[in-house]
């Protein structure tokens, strides 16, 4: 039986993270030599700027999922695999840099957005290109179940782009909107991610629909985390200024709840949105608050009851280490600093 990611941390989440990346490193090193080829191109403004998002990094988590997902129906998975967990880190950069280019960001995991160093047009541009390679790679393995899984995670990212920019600002979203948004812009990657693994290795209608579940879940608890870092965290972790969601108008699940129960901080809470640039006075006002009323924490329980719910998804399969490992996975997103 599967240990069920509990409240209280059970070990490092940075241990936990450098076992799961252990047991796949020979795979995920063939992805990063995947993005980079993928990524070549005569045209040198494409080259460029894809060197550049391939050297900023990431967590690499969405094709983690999917290959541990492959790899739960045997040990050895081709390249076949290998190039769809590519597939899953060009559609989530290319997610990044269109944010970037909404959100108007300076920075992106420690460097500068490609929107920022290239212009808007560019970056607008380059997302496109990713878009459209991804889908190029992925059409090669002639499998409608494959692209369904990608034209869906595609359509739901992107719709859940233009539902949060309808509620930019509005203090008075409610939780259902908010995690509407989130298992759109977030979950839904994390769960195409999943449910590819095991299409690549024949699973059932049934184990694809565990994967999916899996991912789906562990998605909403990592967007879940990723919103309270924004408050707790600091620049040099995170790679962007912090409490940059507030400045930006994005009301998340601790804000939401706080004013449901305590409107009479709206206005506060207002003000700190409207702090100009550089200034942070108001804004740590509404931390200070959201901590004295217990939110943060409450935050956080939430996201460990989603990542509980990814875990109980996968015991329907039989205890492996890959297995294992995504039930880790589960703790380290929940545990994480960044």
């Amino acid at each position: 039986m599967a240990q069920i990611v509990s409240a209280t941390p059970s070990r490092s989440a940075q241990v936990t993270a450098q076992q799961i990346f252990r047991l796949i490193h020979r795979e995920m090193q063939a992805v990063e030599e995947e993005f980079e080829h993928q990524a070549r191109t005569n045209i040198q403004i494409i080259a460029h700027i894809g060197r550049y998002l391939h050297q900023t990094g990431g967590k690499r988590v969405r094709p983690a999922l999917l290959i541990l997902a492959a790899k739960i129906f045997g040990e050895e998975v081709d390249h076949d695999v290998i190039k769809m967990a590519t597939v899953m880190e060009f559609l989530h950069t290319a997610t990044l840099v269109h944010d970037d280019v909404i959100d108007g960001a300076e920075t992106r995991r420690g460097r500068q957005a490609v929107s920022s160093q290239w212009g808007n047009e560019t970056a607008v541009l380059m997302g496109d290109w990713l878009y459209m390679t991804a889908f190029e790679t992925a059409l090669q393995q002639r499998s409608l179940a494959v692209l369904d899984a990608l034209t869906e995670a595609t359509r739901k990212m992107t719709e859940g782009e233009l539902i949060q920019l309808t509620l930019i600002g509005n203090i008075k979203i409610t939780e259902e909107q908010h995690l509407d948004i989130v298992s759109r812009k977030t979950g839904f990657l994390f769960s195409a991610s999943s449910r590819v693994g095991g299409i690549m290795r024949g699973a059932t209608e049934e184990e694809r629909d565990a994967l999916a579940s899996y991912g789906l879940n562990l998605g909403i608890a990592f967007q879940l985390v990723d919103d309270l870092l924004d408050f707790t965290s600091d620049m040099s972790k995170l790679g962007k200024p912090v409490l940059n969601d507030l400045r930006e108008g994005k009301v998340t699940l601790p804000l939401i709840r706080l004013l449901r129960q305590n409107p009479e901080f709206a206005p506060i809470v207002r003000a700190a949105m409207d702090e100009p640039a550089g200034e942070t006075r108001r804004a740590k006002e509404v931390l200070a608050i959201l901590d004295e009323y217990g939110e943060l924490d409450r935050a956080r329980n939430e996201a460990y009851a989603y990542a509980a719910r990814a875990q109980e998804a996968l015991l329907i399969f039989p205890d492996n280490p890959y297995r294992r490992a995504l039930t880790d996975i589960a703790q380290f997103i929940v545990e994480r600093d960044r």
